[in-house]
């Protein structure tokens, strides 16, 4: 376990170094939209990698809700967090290819605005986790991660069933792609997806370390009273 984290973090660079190079140097240019349309190989994946981590967050707030579980809930917070900056890629990555192709840098489109709704949504929930202090905050921030993952289907969904300006999607729902496109995207996934799983672990181990020497602080600061110092003299 010791050498495995930096071999995987070896790893992970190679594939995204080698998914950028086929994103950009490798798949076809498209014809209508000519280069400015490899950003959907940034823009669609860390959507997809955000979607399974927001997925992941409220699996493990169920499971918290029910179990208490502290584990769970470091999870659910450790995914909620490197969602949101998956998220905040895909948001960011959307304007900059809509700017040359659609003129606009933002519409408030269905899927537009459903996806910016989600991500407040889970910055609220990391705000709830980050300046509350009441003993509640893990239930509550559970609640709230409850009621964002009702935002993800609806927001993949909203342009399949309703009439958008965002392109329809290129996989199962009446879009094509060339099959070399499609490989570099999926290519791009799991470089990213890699990448999102070695963030969390990282994660995961400094909350429990965090957890650790919150507890310790609390129990000398318990220990200091001079109460309890006096009866654990006795």
């Amino acid at each position: 376990m010791k050498y495995l984290f930096p071999i995987l973090v070896i790893l992970t660079g190679i594939l995204l170094s080698y998914a950028l190079y086929q994103a950009l140097e490798v798949a076809p240019t498209d014809q209508l939209q000519g280069d400015v349309y490899r950003i959907i190989y940034y823009h669609v994946p860390s959507a997809w990698t955000a979607f399974i981590l927001f997925f992941v967050n409220f699996g493990a707030s169920i499971y918290y809700l029910i179990k208490r579980c502290q584990v769970a809930d470091i999870i659910a917070l450790t995914a909620a967090e490197v969602g949101v900056v998956f998220q905040t890629v895909n948001l960011v990555t959307g304007p900059i290819w809509a700017r040359p192709v659609w003129g606009i840098w933002w519409t408030w489109d269905l899927r537009l605005t459903s996806t910016l709704v989600m991500w407040l949504i889970y910055v609220s929930y990391l705000f709830l986790r980050r300046f509350s202090s009441s003993g509640e905050t893990p239930v509550l921030a559970a609640a709230l991660a409850v009621l964002g993952a009702l935002c993800i289907p609806f927001v993949y969904f909203s342009i399949w069933f309703f009439r958008t300006q965002h392109p329809q999607p290129v996989i199962g729902g009446g879009g094509s792609m060339d099959p070399r496109m499609l490989h570099v995207l999926l290519l791009n996934w799991l470089a990213f997806s890699c990448f999102a799983f070695l963030v969390c672990w990282s994660r995961f181990r400094l909350e429990v370390l965090q957890r650790e020497v919150d507890e310790a602080h609390a129990m000398r600061s318990l220990m200091d009273k001079p109460g309890v110092r006096s009866r654990s003299t006795r």
